[in-house]
């Protein structure tokens, strides 16, 4: 896939200055040769986000789009699969849209402040992430024998754990705050959000972030009120084997009730899944399967109806 880039960069927002009063100087060997003086006090900048942008050539008129990572995940699961084909920020580019890509607080390039926040940070392990993101049973983690007809390249389920990073499940305000940062600074977006992201973009609307349109894709939180998305468009993905377990079985009934109630009040939503043309076989990640093109190229769609 082949594009021109007008521009591209990255910025932080979000965050605050710390300071640190305890502790004592000590002499630390930095490398080989170079050993320096470190003082664990001061003052240090913490709980922002990092945001990587790409502007292509030509752009359309339409508002930026935001990418919202995954739970235990970064900025990174939009790029490319972990069988190498281009990602969703590929195809979007594609498309003529503006992007900002967020790694949000203490995940990938935003960084981290040991200490800082409550409870340990948690890494995902591949057998978690097998029966989790629905590529098969528990049971053929050990042979790699997935779900009939996955979409997943479960091959390269080794290379895909090498982009999880630890997370922190006491920091989603703080996440909320650099979200809300990075909307209100574009003047507004169309955010694509993935699984935990939803639920910081559904705290980043409550705290009046400037959403113009939201493809949520398996959500595994819902607005705290409907009202929330009112005149908003909204498109909800959904992947298959959701009968796998209770789990899934409760977010798919969460993700009808929501759909059913946007309906009621007016706002203009669909959902993509196998039920409305979505090619059967697809993960908790759409858009690291294999036709993840095909899954952005009818989200876009639907969105572009719903707008319309």
């Amino acid at each position: 896939m082949t594009m021109r880039l007008r521009d591209f960069g990255s910025y932080t927002v979000g965050g605050r200055l710390h300071q640190v009063t305890e502790g004592a100087p000590r002499r630390l060997a930095v490398t080989r040769e170079v050993s320096l003086t470190f003082d664990p006090r001061g003052h240090f900048a913490v709980e922002h986000a990092y945001v990587q942008y790409f502007v292509p050539e030509p752009r359309n008129d339409g508002p930026p789009v935001v990418l919202v990572h995954g739970g235990g995940l970064s900025g990174s699961m939009w790029e490319r699969t972990p069988d190498n084909r281009p990602g969703w920020l590929h195809g979007l580019l594609a498309a003529g849209h503006e992007v900002h890509v967020l790694d949000n607080v203490e995940r990938g390039r935003a960084g981290f402040a040991p200490g800082l926040w409550q409870g340990e940070p948690i890494l995902r392990s591949l057998e978690d992430a097998w029966t989790l993101f629905r590529f098969g049973v528990a049971e053929g983690f050990e042979g790699r024998r997935p779900f009939d007809d996955q979409r997943f390249p479960v091959d390269h389920l080794e290379g895909f754990a090498r982009v999880f990073v630890p997370r922190w499940l006491s920091t989603t305000a703080l996440q909320v705050a650099a979200l809300t940062a990075l909307l209100q600074r574009l003047g507004g977006a169309v955010v694509i959000c993935h699984s935990q992201g939803a639920e910081v973009t559904f705290g980043a609307m409550v705290q009046g972030a400037p959403v113009r349109g939201l493809i949520a894709v398996e959500p595994s939180a819902s607005p705290e009120r409907p009202e929330l998305l009112q005149g908003c468009p909204t498109v909800l993905v959904q992947g298959d084997y959701l009968e796998c377990n209770a789990l899934w079985r409760g977010q798919r009934d969460r993700w009808a009730a929501l759909e059913d109630a946007l309906h009621a009040q007016g706002s203009p939503v669909h959902t993509v899944s196998r039920e409305t043309g979505l090619a059967a076989g697809h993960s908790h990640l759409p858009m690291l399967d294999r036709g993840s093109d095909a899954c952005l190229d009818m989200c876009l769609a639907a969105l572009g109806r719903l707008q319309a």
